[in-house]
């Protein structure tokens, strides 16, 4: 087994892995991205391109530059005296992201199964992993939609409950209102963050075939490690949010809202992407040797106890 995976680490340690981990096989995972989601990104640019949209620059009204470029994301990407054209091409992307939603879990299973080929020092191939994600296909996708509704309502029902709470109490004193709703946003914000971090990694458990829909073997996994790892979420989150969102605010002020601007972000999309699931699948191995050192630790005072 490859010495990095072989020990539990720390929060540092786990971030220092990632990065090198995403430096060394880049090419590896990142043609892995683009196998799968790289078409879908290419037939959403064919889809602007036939409604309208410019290639290299997308610009509005306006007096100056600086209107044209801003008055291109508020107007839309497409100029019609109707409306067809621009709902026909709404419906499109929108299918288009849908089928993005399908293929980005095969590939996250994809790196994660290559992380676990490297983290037992076996040769692998992009073509075999992609193979091996597809061939888990219905589970992950089943598991996935399980999680989300679970998101779904989680998200909702506290949502309905603050609102209620504070209308209510409002109507009686408007300061005490805010106060009430304040606090039960963040203690639901919370339990609801930690609650979904200690089912998140069914994703790893269905992919490895270590239990389907695979919640309980999260919720195993990260026992006593839920706040590191909602941490290391936040990170990540920051992380990938900040480069996403410095070079689409960089280059969109020299396209406009193009079809050269959508290729560029959809691409370091999916370099982010890319980062995000090497960074799940360190922590997921992570939690497995710490659950196994766990698992043997009970072994063994088991059988102390025995004695």
């Amino acid at each position: 087994m490859n010495s990095l995976f072989n020990k539990p680490k720390g929060f540092g340690e786990i971030l220092d892995h990632t990065f090198r981990l995403s430096k060394q096989r880049f090419s590896d995972f990142f043609l892995i991205l683009l196998i799968l989601v790289g078409p879908i990104y290419v037939v959403q640019a064919v889809v602007q391109l036939l409604f309208g949209t410019s290639f290299f620059r997308e610009t509005g009204t306006g007096s100056n530059w600086f209107e044209q470029v801003l008055s291109s994301f508020e107007q839309g990407t497409y100029e019609y005296t109707d409306t067809s054209g621009s709902l026909g091409t709404d419906i499109s992307l929108l299918l288009v992201s849908l089928v993005s939603l399908i293929f980005l879990p095969v590939a996250q299973a994809a790196i994660i199964l290559a992380v676990n080929h490297i983290r037992k020092d076996e040769e692998y191939t992009v073509g075999s992993v992609i193979k091996g994600a597809f061939s888990r296909f219905w589970p992950l996708i089943g598991s996935s939609i399980l999680f989300f509704l679970i998101v779904f309502f989680m998200i909702t029902i506290p949502l309905v409950v603050v609102f209620i709470a504070g209308f209510v109490s409002g109507a009686m004193n408007p300061i005490l209102g805010i106060l009430l709703g304040i606090l039960l946003f963040l203690a639901f914000a919370v339990g609801i963050a930690y609650l979904l971090t200690r089912w998140s990694f069914y994703f790893g458990s269905v992919t490895l075939k270590e239990g389907s829909p695979g919640f309980t073997r999260s919720w195993r996994l990260t026992r006593k490690r839920a706040w590191p790892l909602i941490g290391l979420y936040i990170i990540f989150s920051l992380i990938t949010s900040t480069i996403s969102g410095a070079f689409q605010l960089s280059f969109s002020v020299l396209l406009g809202n193009s079809v050269l601007l959508g290729l560029i972000v959809n691409t370091v999309s999916l370099i982010t992407a890319l980062f995000f699931a090497v960074g799940y699948a360190v922590i997921y191995f992570d939690l497995k040797v710490r659950h196994d050192a766990d698992d043997l630790k009970d072994l063994i005072d088991e059988y102390e106890e025995l004695q």
